[in-house]
């Protein structure tokens, strides 16, 4: 009885640590050190002496990157073209942290929410005509982070790992380098509103997170969100601008006609207490929400779900929108009266951005996938991409797909896999049925190869998970290797593209060649263009 006991008490003990998170909203939880291979020096035991990142220096030359990109867009145009038509519009959906298998497993919790054994149902994207696979290694580093692929997909570059918006011959955390004016990169963002069109970005975690900032951002280390942020990291703030004052006073970012996410708190100094009731996070004293406001004559600023469906997106000029203090809560999480849905924030910033006759780019992310395998919660993972789908099903309803091209990916995987031979209809969320470990134990359909529960006993078996889970949608799922949290992985991501152009989108790609698609799509940027081909 008493090893019974111990069976139930031991994963519980981690399953009550990482509820406490979700109750208390979304922590951050990106751990640069870890991301750039230093964090080993912080290991009493470690007999391995870390090292700098190896970066090919031909990479460090952002040419390399257009001069790639350049050559596999003319490999497609050797192909039979089913088509010439502009795309006046452009919208990226970012699944962070998605990799084939979420989308899978997703796909089937789908079904099984309603009725069926779920492995038939499909995701709104998956149903879309053109599918290709995107590598997603980063200059320095075989598995990426958000910051280095958030460069790749939106400014056309690999970079190193934490970097955004500068080329691979800036190092971690090195000030002086980002500001070189070489080493400084243009977004797709930015090629749109040269060409006159509206511009948005739309995140679930916060403004100043990695993936959105790929779209504004100049920085050496993803984590320089705001002037404190920057100071922590032993560099002074009035060098080296943090993201937030970027993206409100500097192109792109302040010619931004949309900014809807979390992270209030970087915007406004610890003096104030911002709508949420969480006290600011800057050490400037300077509120740049104010300063947004008067820089933006009929901007408005929203912060609950409320005040953005009460807006006239006919009325103002742009709206910048803060639904949290930092990270945005899981959807299963949030009070519905409060946070809006990926799929409202789409709705508005879709009806706002058409309404420039030029056209628009907007980049709306479903940002926390990533943390609910970063928790190894997997239902967590599952019900944020469910949320993602529906977002993109609804642009696409709302678009028209003769001018409006959409591209749906992820920025990486994750190490979670769908295993074991278990039958049709085996609940996703649940344990396998049908077969057991060498030990005569059943176990899960969902495994982590790194994570905090590894539902061990004293002798280092596992044990019965048929308790803990199928019912539960925070339960821990279990990995192999123990770590605080579940890591990436470094295989292709899909990508799903809908649209003028969307033929491009196929094959095997670098995943920094997916802007320069976009860009020979709309007309825009400095690369080739499909304008040319039909001049």
């Amino acid at each position: 009885m008493l090893s019974s006991q111990k069976h139930l008490i031991l994963p519980l003990v981690g399953l009550l640590a990482l509820a406490g998170l979700a109750l208390a909203g979304v922590e951050e939880i990106h751990n640069v050190l870890e991301l750039t291979g230093k964090a080993t020096q912080k290991y009493r035991f470690s007999t391995d002496v870390a090292t700098d990142k190896y970066t090919p220096p031909e990479e460090m030359d952002p040419e390399f990157w257009y001069k790639n990109a350049d050559a596999e867009i003319t490999k497609r145009l050797q192909l039979p073209q089913p088509n010439t038509k502009k795309a006046k519009n452009i919208i990226m959906f970012l699944g962070d942290g998605m990799p084939i298998s979420t989308i899978a497993a997703a796909r089937i919790l789908k079904g099984q929410r309603q009725g069926k054994t779920g492995e038939e149902s499909s995701l709104s994207f998956e149903q879309f005509p053109y599918t290709g696979l995107s590598r997603t290694y980063c200059a320095n580093a075989q598995v990426p982070d958000s910051a280095c692929t958030a460069t790749a997909y939106l400014c056309g570059v690999k970079t190193n790992i934490v970097n955004i918006g500068v080329s691979a011959a800036v190092n971690y955390n090195n000030c002086t380098a980002s500001q070189d004016p070489a080493n400084r990169l243009t977004s797709i963002a930015e090629w749109a509103q040269n060409a006159g069109k509206s511009t948005g970005i739309v995140t679930t975690t916060s403004l100043t997170h990695a993936s959105p900032s790929g779209a504004y951002a100049k920085t050496a280390n993803r984590m320089w969100e705001s002037d404190t942020d920057v100071a922590s990291y032993g560099v002074d703030p009035s060098t080296c601008i943090d993201m937030a004052t970027q993206l409100i006073t500097q192109v792109p970012g302040k010619n931004f006609d949309i900014m809807f996410g979390g992270g209030m708190g970087k915007f406004l100094p610890s003096s104030i207490e911002d709508s949420h009731g969480n006290v600011g996070e800057r050490s400037d004293g300077v509120n740049l929400l104010s300063r947004w406001q008067a820089q933006h004559d009929g901007g408005v600023l929203v912060t609950n779900r409320k005040q953005l469906l009460s807006v006239n997106t006919s009325a103002v000029s742009s709206i910048i929108g803060l639904f949290q203090s930092k990270l945005m809560n899981f959807h299963l999480d949030a009070d519905a009266t409060y946070q809006p849905t990926l799929s409202e924030l789409t709705e508005v910033t879709i009806n706002k951005l058409s309404q420039n006759e030029n056209g628009y780019f907007a980049f709306i992310e479903g940002g926390l996938i990533d943390y609910g395998n970063h928790y190894t919660q997997a239902g967590y993972a599952l019900d944020e991409c469910l949320e993602f789908e529906k977002a993109i099903q609804l642009a696409r309803d709302i678009t028209d797909p003769e001018e409006t091209l959409i591209v749906v990916t992820a920025d990486h995987g994750h190490a979670v896999s769908i295993a074991g031979y278990p039958g049709r209809g085996t609940n996703i969320l649940g344990i396998n049925q049908h077969d057991v470990d060498l030990n005569g134990v059943k176990y899960s359909v969902l495994n982590y190869a790194a994570g905090p529960n590894q539902y061990l006993d004293d002798e280092g078996q596992r044990i019965d998970l048929e308790d803990i889970l199928g019912e539960d949608q925070e339960a821990i799922f279990p990995s192999y290797i123990s770590k605080d949290q579940g890591v990436h992985s470094g295989e292709d991501v899909g990508v799903f593209a809908s649209g003028p152009q969307a033929h491009l989108f196929t094959g095997v790609m670098q995943q920094s060649t997916i802007p320069h698609l976009m860009a020979y799509a709309a007309c825009i940027g400095s690369g080739q263009k499909v304008c040319d081909q039909t001049d």
